[in-house]
């Protein structure tokens, strides 16, 4: 099992005030020397005040972050979690990917999906409706792109191009489908090297627009399902990264709380296939998040591992 952490979503509301005298450079390589795996941040540009209002969160650009953050340290992966396709052209966010891989020497994993935020489409000048099949464009062009290869996509077509740097790892970086439904699943099988579904409610789907998914044992068969599918077509088992079931924690005390009580499953979400545990602490502050991730190292990753 490996862990990745999320940069706290609500902290980027209040970044000044959060960070104090640090930068993300000091919280990068706080997670790197508690001895986690990976680092994400999640992408929402320009999203509405009314979505906001109602539990919506703001973001750091995740390439500019994850960039300063790979200058500050030397194994820990960077992950976006996660691009929405179609709120770029594929062949600026494979410039973006690609630089990104050559200046942290192969250590990008991007977290890819549709997206379901309509206003934000809107604002963007973005394509709702055919959000999923510009998905599944975008990760062919990119893929032609960073092979030197043409596109002949209807959608994106591109002859005659060439970009450098190409990403240092081979075939450009892991790509990971974001989403419950059942064409995100496909489309991580078909498509993608990993899978990033969701623990949520009904209610909660109801916003996210993919279904809902509450216990272990629905992951766990919709995960072995997956791989066989994968099999049969030929492909590499998926990396399955989740937010667990327990995620929802506080602070201090609740923090070594919820590292015991996600400590005693790990057994079991690996049982379900789930091969990356994601993260967020819910930290009010620099200094409170260097705490709480000492916490989850002391209590959670050494115990695991």
């Amino acid at each position: 099992m490996r862990f990745l952490l999320m940069f706290p979503m609500r902290a980027v509301k209040h970044h000044e005030r959060w960070l104090g005298t640090a930068d993300l450079g000091d919280v990068a390589r706080v997670v790197e020397d508690a001895g986690f795996d990976a680092i994400a941040m999640t992408e929402h540009p320009y999203p509405d005040d009314r979505w906001l209002a109602e539990g919506g969160h703001h973001s750091y650009d995740p390439f500019v972050s994850l960039a300063y953050m790979a200058a500050a340290t030397r194994r820990l992966r960077l992950v976006t979690y996660v691009l929405v396709a179609a709120y770029r052209n594929p062949y600026l966010s494979a410039k973006a990917i690609a630089s990104l891989d050559s200046v942290s020497r192969g250590r990008l994993t991007v977290g890819m999906a549709a997206g379901y935020l309509r206003s934000e489409f809107d604002v963007l000048g973005a394509d709702f409706a055919n959000r999923g099949a510009i998905l599944d464009d975008t990760i062919a062009a990119m893929r032609d792109a960073w092979a030197g290869r043409e596109h002949a996509g209807e959608r994106f077509p591109a002859r005659g191009h060439s970009m450098v740097p190409a990403p240092v790892q081979l075939g450009g970086p892991p790509i990971w489908i974001g989403g419950n439904s059942r064409p995100a699943r496909r489309r991580a099988v078909r498509l993608g090297d990993g899978w990033m579904p969701i623990a949520q409610t009904p209610e909660m789907a109801a916003i996210t627009r993919t279904p809902p998914l509450e216990t272990i044992e629905e992951l766990a068969e919709q995960v072995t399902a997956m791989h066989a599918d994968r099999l049969a077509a030929g492909g590499a088992p998926l990396d399955v990264a989740f937010a667990p079931f327990e995620k929802r924690h506080g602070r201090g005390a609740d923090a070594a709380e919820f590292a015991r009580a996600l400590g005693a499953r790990v057994g079991a979400y690996a049982d379900a296939g789930v091969t990356w545990l994601t993260i967020e602490p819910t930290s009010r502050s620099f200094a409170d998040f260097r705490d709480d991730v000492g916490r989850l190292s002391d209590l959670l990753l050494e115990p695991a591992r």
